[in-house]
């Protein structure tokens, strides 16, 4: 911890935008798991408890769990039971489960964009730290006593490269980060897309057998 300290204030003004770049990411990739986590985990829980409700082609049941519930896959599955209760056909359902989990995925992927965002800016200032420290060292060792300048100097570049090896330390983790949860986010969509077609076909055989 103190090695760490000690890099940080060595490394001159940059650090701190890197620092704060980093923890901003950090933030948001905690918020976004919990909250994939949460969806997850309740889209699971509601789809277990209403798949054989389906099955049964107990629609009023299904309608009273899903509408008692806030989870995406509840949004979903009401969408489209609501249109059941009004018209049989396969199509209008189908286009109101779609059309609901076009609202749902755009919070899945809320803010998650941002992670790799601040990645990048991290390397930039890192390297914009190092670019200005180098010109700082120039500029100091031009102006020193020449038999001071080779050990000035190379402790002034190696202040300097601090700034770029903190980027990539804060870096490459949220790179780590964006990537998990991007596929975490891709996954619960890809479930609810199934989830869908399941649930579908549940309703539109039940229907057909009801006739």
């Amino acid at each position: 911890m103190i090695t760490m300290v000690k890099f940080i204030l060595e490394g001159g003004f940059f650090m701190y935008p890197i620092l704060l770049v980093g923890a901003a990411g950090a933030a948001i990739g905690v918020e976004r798991w919990l909250y994939l986590k949460r969806t997850r985990d309740a889209s699971r829980a509601i789809w277990n408890e209403v798949q054989p409700v389906l099955a049964e082609g107990d629609f009023d049941k299904a309608r009273e769990i899903t509408g008692s519930d806030d989870s995406a896959i509840s949004q979903m599955l009401s969408m489209g039971l609501a249109v059941q209760g009004a018209v049989r056909r396969r199509q209008d359902i189908e286009v109101a489960m779609e059309e609901s989990l076009m609202e749902i995925t755009p919070q899945l992927e809320k803010r998650t964009p941002y992670i790799a965002l601040f990645a990048n800016i991290s390397t930039l200032l890192g390297l914009l730290g190092t670019i200005m420290g180098l010109i700082q060292a120039f500029t100091a060792v031009a102006n020193a006593n020449p038999a001071e300048k080779a050990d000035l100097l190379s402790a002034s570049i190696s202040v300097a490269m601090n700034t770029t090896a903190f980027g990539l330390i804060i870096a490459i983790p949220l790179l780590i980060v964006h990537a998990m949860l991007t596929t975490t986010a891709g996954q619960i969509v890809d479930s609810l897309e199934m989830a869908s077609v399941k649930a579908l076909n549940s309703i539109t055989g039940a229907s057909k057998h009801q006739y």
